[in-house]
């Protein structure tokens, strides 16, 4: 089904599906001109382009994908999405939760390599059998082509998959300030409050100009940015069980429904509604 939010372009569409089983959510997708601002996910993203070229930045740079050539983004990392060409591009996606990455993983001995701690050596690759795999666990996914199917393609997919991941050296956060690391903590409790820049100085015990630019440098956001993003990713997994906008918006900190709306489309380029709806359209296992 298409979206059912705003469009920059009467070009661009998106169909999403989702199944129950793995929690595991597919995404077809095409734009013109602007795709997305820059937001992250708590999900571990694989993707192909499919046409034309999507160009992105992601993990401080900016990358350009052509067709066939696989997009890895890790949990956590910020990117966002346009089309530099007038044809605009097609591409798909799958959004693996970190749950079921590690749990998968663990039973074939690879450790939890799906946090935030790992990540992915390129956010591009040509390699094709990444490639194929990736096509056809989207396929067994988005069209529903049965359990069988699903569960023996994401076991490619992983295997393919892990020759990607590398961990990220545990030292990266021992470098960061633990200041930083407690402001961090201090949002994630507080994610639901009215939460002020004095407030979160006075609790680190610094200015409130070194604690953004010190937070910045740790995260590669500000305290604000980060809060944002982290709003929206808790309100996409509540919509996604279930929960009506309103009472999601309340629980993770915005303002009301709209200001929920307006900062999740322009992370998604889908109102909080159309995507619930899109969510409610499952290839569970009930299905076969």
């Amino acid at each position: 089904m298409n979206a059912g939010g705003k469009r920059g372009d009467s070009r661009d569409w998106i169909q999403l599906e989702r199944d129950g089983e793995t929690g595991i959510e597919s995404v077809h997708a095409h734009f013109c001109g602007h795709a997305y601002d820059p937001h992250d996910h708590d999900e571990i993203l694989v993707g192909v382009t499919q046409q034309g070229l999507q160009r992105f930045n992601c993990n401080r740079s900016l990358h350009t994908s052509t067709p066939g050539r696989a997009i890895l983004i890790e949990p956590g990392a910020v990117h966002d999405g346009h089309a530099p060409q007038a044809e605009g591009f097609t591409y798909l996606m799958l959004y693996l939760p970190q749950a079921w990455v590690a749990d998968k993983l663990a039973q074939r001995g690879l450790g939890d390599v799906s946090t935030l701690q790992a990540a992915f050596r390129n956010t591009l690759t040509d390699d094709r059998f990444l490639t194929n795999a990736i096509v056809q666990a989207f396929s067994a996914i988005h069209h529903g082509e049965g359990r069988l199917a699903r569960d023996q393609s994401l076991d490619h997919l992983l295997s393919q998959l892990s020759q990607h991941l590398c961990a990220r050296p545990a030292s990266l956060y021992r470098d960061s300030s633990s200041q930083m690391l407690r402001v961090r903590d201090y949002l994630h409790d507080g994610m639901a409050l009215d939460i002020g820049l004095d407030e979160l100085s006075r609790y680190a015990g610094v200015d409130r100009f070194r604690l953004t630019r010190e937070f910045k440098k740790a995260f590669g956001l500000s305290p604000h940015t980060y809060l944002v993003r982290l709003r929206l990713r808790t309100a996409r997994t509540l919509l996604a069980q279930g929960f009506k906008p309103a009472l999601v918006a309340s629980q993770v900190g915005f303002a009301d429904q709209s200001h929920l709306g307006r900062w999740f489309q322009r992370a998604y380029r889908l109102t909080p509604a159309a995507y619930q709806r899109q969510c409610a359209t499952v290839h569970s296992a009930q299905t076969f």
